[in-house]
């Protein structure tokens, strides 16, 4: 493969159509029918590691502000550029910063600069459009985090194509499901993933040294990029182009296609960000473990630190003695991770190989559901000077929604347990899921968001669309929490993970916290079975310590003993693992059925 030319052979078969072009803004036009109350939760959701600095050093509280009495909050401004697609608005500056090292492997220490990153991604989004890809043409891609990865990404919107992540880890039959509902035009993934999708009849390009037959190999296809002239088809993008396509995770339900425009994604960037100042920029080291094909990798990790000039720690899969080399080696600043890696930080022997004055990391993020309180004090103790933060956001908001530090409204950073405040540009209120009527502070409801960030809706599934987004432009995430008299939101559960039990609404993240304060307890998941008196009754899975000698009738009275009498656990199992998506949620419905499964029913 030595010329450009010789490209198109390889996808002869290629039948690109556009996606979606709007010539105005969807987001603020569009009108839907609200019938109930469904949306899928990111479950590890973060906010941007630039919006944190400013709460890395000691401050304290303003003095209290007079008391809110409303649940709903907003609305502030910052500005959004009108005119600048996400690789443009995330790139901007990169040649001021050359040679800074953008992404780095925290293995094998490959480097990206600023410099190599603009560069290629421009190489590979005129590759892309000699293949033949056009505006609105979906490719998927299926990798592993790695320091090409960005480039990818930006090359893909560049060309005016539409970015769809999916895990390099998932079974062939989600991959293939994902690649026909997306109606993907292109494949990117390396040899290893390679036997996946070889027959699913779409070019695949290959990233990295396998040389795989019938593939487009990525160094070549870059190559020939450089060498052809300037006559490729380039289509205007405007920020109302869909530059993204997640789908969210089937373990809430069918998996679903959210539809992310550029402007999307600028918004959500520009709110998460405000809190930098100038000196920060280029400056602050994060952790790059989160699966980049996640909204929580790609929007709060990459495009936010890119944006701001700072070094991508990358991690291709979570190994405790890498994880821990990393933060000393490349003195990582702030680390967004997920419950099970606090869990290894704290009870994890392999830790204390480690000397951990060496680290400089001055923040965590974690979310998915409130973080036990024991695990929290356990973790201060372990790591003091390093800030928790919990965090808040959903694929359908293009990732963030809250933010920890708000200087502008007299605090420096969030309550414990607290997921954060809205961010500037933003609207949230809380409302009785079976009514519609908002509540007041201090109540819990259904948390609903309204701003520019919101999806234009699932692709080709205008049901769901309109069973989240009502005609008001509310998006409804079906999530509880409430918002106190200070503006901190707290998250109490999902609607649909609510356990009804005679009529009591049981949470099962209560639950997990308090059996995660057992010290033999490694890790549990709480869900609610069928039971014909009762309704539903509460459910726990136990990963118990090896050295642990409780049974299952010693830890459901430790329950017992500290919660009310409707919240005791009525059914409990030792396992092995608790089964976890990519981004470290619990796959409730994968153990509800085990546990049917044991108890001999298929109910």
């Amino acid at each position: 493969m030595n010329q450009i030319c010789d490209l198109p052979k390889l996808s002869s078969n290629l039948q690109l159509t556009q996606i979606h072009s709007s010539p105005s803004n969807p987001i603020a036009n569009s009108i839907y029918n609200h019938s109930s109350h469904f949306i899928y939760h990111i479950s590890h959701s973060f906010l941007s590691p630039l919006t944190h600095r400013p709460q890395w050093e000691s401050q304290q509280r303003s003095p209290k502000k007079k008391k809110n009495t409303s649940s709903e909050a907003g609305f502030r401004r910052v500005h959004v550029p009108e005119n600048k697609t996400l690789p443009e608005f995330v790139l901007e500056g990169c040649e001021l910063y050359s040679e800074k090292v953008a992404l780095v492997d925290a293995i094998t220490g490959k480097e990206y600069t600023y410099g190599q990153l603009h560069q290629d991604t421009h190489r590979f989004a005129k590759a892309l459009r000699s293949l033949g890809l056009r505006k609105g043409g979906v490719v998927v891609v299926l990798l592993p985090n790695m320091v090409e990865y960005a480039t990818i990404v930006f090359g893909i919107m560049t060309a005016g194509g539409v970015f769809s992540g999916a895990n390099p880890q998932g079974h062939s039959s989600e991959i293939k499901t994902q690649v026909e509902s997306s109606e993907a035009k292109l494949i990117v993934t390396n040899g290893s993933v390679y036997e996946k999708v070889k027959d699913l009849g779409v070019p695949v390009i290959i990233v990295g040294q396998d040389n795989v037959e019938n593939a487009i190999s990525w160094d070549d296809l870059l190559a020939a990029a450089d060498q052809a002239g300037p006559g490729t088809i380039k289509e205007p993008i405007y920020q109302t182009d869909l530059c993204a396509l997640p789908f969210s995770s089937g373990t809430t339900g069918t998996s679903k296609g959210v539809m992310l425009t550029h402007r999307n994604v600028v918004a959500n960037l520009c709110s998460s960000l405000f809190t930098v100042s100038p000196d920060m920029v280029g400056q602050v080291t994060i952790l790059g473990l989160m699966p980049f094909f996640h909204i929580y990798g790609a929007t709060g990790i990459c495009c936010a630190a890119i944006r701001d000039k700072g070094k991508v720690v990358v991690m291709g899969r979570f190994d405790l003695r890498t994880f821990m080399d990393a933060l000393i080696k490349h003195q990582v600043h702030f680390a967004p991770i997920v419950p099970p890696i606090m869990l290894a930080l704290v009870k994890n022997p392999i830790v204390q190989e480690f000397d951990l004055s060496r680290i400089n990391l001055k923040a965590v993020m974690t979310a998915a559901a409130p973080l036990a309180p024991d695990l929290w004090t356990a973790f201060e103790e372990k790591f003091p000077g390093v800030l928790i933060e919990q965090a808040y956001g959903l694929t359908e908001h293009s990732c963030i929604t809250l933010t920890h530090g708000d200087l502008n409204r007299g605090h420096c950073t969030a309550k414990k347990n607290s997921v954060g405040f809205i961010l500037p540009n933003l609207e949230m209120k809380v409302i009785d899921p079976d009514t519609g009527r908002s509540l007041p502070v201090n109540t819990p409801g259904e948390l609903c968001i309204r701003s520019e960030c919101v999806m234009l809706g699932y692709y080709k599934n205008k049901e769901e669309t309109d069973r989240t987004i009502d005609s008001n432009g509310w998006l409804h995430t079906g999530d509880i929490g409430y918002v106190d008299e200070d503006g901190d939101v707290f998250i109490v559960d999902r609607i649909k993970e609510m356990i009804k039990y005679k009529g009591f609404q049981v949470a099962p993240a209560e639950l997990e916290a308090v059996l995660l304060s057992h010290p033999s307890i490694e890790d549990a998941a709480v869900i609610a079975l069928p039971d014909e008196e009762a309704g539903e009754i509460p459910s726990a899975c136990v990963v118990m310590r090896p050295d642990a000698k409780e049974n299952e009738e010693d830890i459901m009275k430790y329950v017992a003993s500290t919660v009310a009498t409707y919240k005791r656990v009525r059914v409990l199992h030792f396992v092995d693992k608790i089964p976890k998506s990519p981004s470290g949620k619990i796959m409730r419905r994968l153990v509800k059925e085990t546990t049917l499964k044991k108890l001999g029913t298929t109910k």
